[in-house]
């Protein structure tokens, strides 16, 4: 890619892009009309920068356009980061925003006579297997990890597997599953993320965009 050629910010959708748009728009930038129509079906959008656009794409996949230099920069939870630990990413700031954790839950009624210091194998299903098997392996336990992308709550009651690893915000989705969180794995913030070689050949650009965001999280 060109400096003439225009700089990509890839951002999550969902309950984070509610959040982080506040900070963007503070640090002056603003997207095109459309990005706040919800029956648009696009997923570029201009912005009042002439040199920038946003892509709104799902928030595993911000941290992959990332790595691979289609966007410049983005915003991503420090899970992601963790799940992919791509080398070509860059994250130099944490916007404090996107607050939960990834726990260990399964069902309450197992949690009533489980004790997890006595762990030696488990398995559990979860969307993040890399993140929980170094977890497991520092703890010296063999996890064996069942990929699953969403409805994590409903594999230990459908006897997949005894527990999950998932994210938790308030725990109300897994109370009303029957499910307990029994061990904490890491409390999860969002990131501004920057393609490393995009923070060496676009610095001009990149730098004072990091300085603004940093001002309005700061502010």
């Amino acid at each position: 890619m060109t400096i003439n050629e225009p700089m990509i910010m890839a951002l999550p959708k969902g309950r984070i892009l509610e959040e982080v748009m506040p900070i963007i728009r503070a640090a002056g930038i603003e997207p095109e009309a459309d990005f706040d129509n919800p029956k648009s079906r696009k997923l570029t959008f201009d912005t009042n920068i002439e040199n920038l656009k946003i892509i709104r794409v799902r928030s595993f996949d911000v941290a992959t356009f990332v790595a691979f230099g289609a966007a410049q920069v983005g915003v991503a939870g420090n899970d992601v980061l963790l799940e992919f630990d791509y080398p070509e990413i860059y994250a130099p700031l944490d916007l404090d925003i996107g607050h939960c954790r990834i726990s260990v839950a399964e069902l309450e009624t197992l949690s009533k006579t489980d004790d997890p210091s006595r762990w030696s194998h488990v398995r559990v299903a979860t969307k993040y297997p890399n993140l929980t098997a170094k977890y497991f392996a520092r703890r010296g336990v063999q996890a064996e990890c069942i990929k699953l992308n969403g409805a994590m709550e409903l594999a230990p009651s459908l006897g997949l597997c005894q527990r999950i690893v998932d994210l938790v915000s308030t725990g109300a989705t897994l109370k009303a599953n029957g499910l307990v969180e029994v061990e904490k794995i890491l409390d999860i913030t969002s990131r501004f993320i920057v393609n490393r070689t995009a923070f060496k050949t676009r610095s001009g650009e990149i730098s004072p965009m990091l300085d603004r965001i940093r001002e309005a999280v700061d502010g």
